[in-house]
Parts: structure tokens; sequence; C-alpha cells
């Protein structure tokens, strides 16, 4: 551990599980929007607030980073953890517009599985955040979270292989591919937070 001589900012890490907070409810509603019966155009508006709160939290991290001299870990790392962070809600809150857009009233039944992914992941991830503090019994988490992210790619090849299989005509597949390419592409995302935590927590030891 490098010695520090001046005190640092800590507010990073509160901004970051606020930020990651966001994250499980997205990915909650996300787990409502597929429901049956569900008031999608709602849901979606909900989405958008939790986005535009996500935002709000990178804002604040930018512009902390940039008032601040002495940070608790690198500038650029802090700079990528947040980014990350928010490229999930970008993608989940994407994906719920989606489905709104194109009025997807059915769903196929694995989609279910690439959303609990994506809730257990963001689920894994907000527990993390407040670990940077110490740095410690971390490294379960982007373990799992690798695993989850390999378990997503195989709902995905499977979904993809259920769209393809001629069962629904051809608008409808394109429809809800682009709705399933978000999702995969947030599960990708939240990856790349656990990946920037392990960067973070490298550097750090």
């Amino acid at each position: 551990m490098r010695l520090r001589l001046t005190p640092r900012e800590d507010s990073f890490y509160d901004m970051f599980a606020d930020s990651a907070n966001n994250l499980v409810t997205g990915a909650r509603l996300l787990v409502e929007l597929i429901s049956d019966g569900a008031d999608r155009p709602a849901i979606a508006e909900k989405m958008r607030a939790c986005e535009h709160a996500c935002d709000e939290c990178t804002h604040a991290i930018m512009r902390r980073l940039n008032e601040t001299f002495i940070t608790p870990f690198e500038r650029e790392d802090i700079y990528r953890l947040a980014a990350t962070l928010d490229d999930v809600m970008d993608e989940m809150e994407e994906a719920a517009d989606l489905v709104v857009l194109y009025k997807i009233e059915e769903f196929p039944k694995g989609i279910v599985h690439m959303v609990e992914v994506l809730e257990r992941s963001a689920e894994l991830t907000a527990e993390a955040m407040p670990r940077l503090r110490s740095m410690k019994e971390l490294n379960e988490y982007w373990i799992e979270i690798n695993r989850l992210e390999n378990q997503g790619d195989q709902v995905y090849r499977k979904l993809l292989a259920h769209l393809f299989s001629g069962e629904y005509d051809p608008l409808t597949v394109m429809k809800m591919k682009q709705v399933i390419d978000r999702l995969e592409e947030a599960a990708d995302a939240f990856e790349h937070v656990a990946n920037t935590v392990e960067t973070i927590a490298v550097k750090e030891s």
C-alpha cells in the first residue's frame, strides 16, 4: 500500500455506491417490464428517471474529480469506473425504451434468464462498491461477475437461436433482437465494471 502524506477525498466511495444502487433499481425495473400484465410505459418512465439519476451521479463524480487534488486511487481509474457504471444504466434504459417504442407485448421465455443475470450482477456490483474503501474481499466479486457474463452469453445465443427458429415473423425478430442485444451489452458492461475494479485493486495492493 502506498504511503499517503496528504488527506485524500473519500466521498468518491459514496458516489460510486449511489451509482451502483441505481443499477439495482434499473435491473429490478427490467424484471417488472417483462412480467405479464406490466404497465410498460410507466415502467419505462421510471427507468428514464433512474437513468437521469445515474447521469447525475456520474456528473457529480466528474465534478469532484476536477476539484480534488488527492484522490483515493488513480484519476483515470475513477473516471473509467464512473463511465462504465453509467454505461450499464444506458444499455438497460435503452432496452426498456425499445420495448415501449416497438410495443412489444410478449417475450421469448429465455429473456427471463437474461434479466436475472443483470439483476444479480447489479446486486453484486452494489455490494462491491463499499469494499473499495478497504480493497478487501473483492476478488470473489469480479470472478462471479465474469461467470455471470459467460452465463449471459449462453442465454443470449439460445435466445437468438429461438428468435431465428421460424416461430416469429421477420419484423418481430428485428424488434426483439434489438432489445436482446441491449440486454447482452448491459451484461458485458457489468463485466467492464468488474474488470475496472480488479485493475484498481491490483494497483492499490
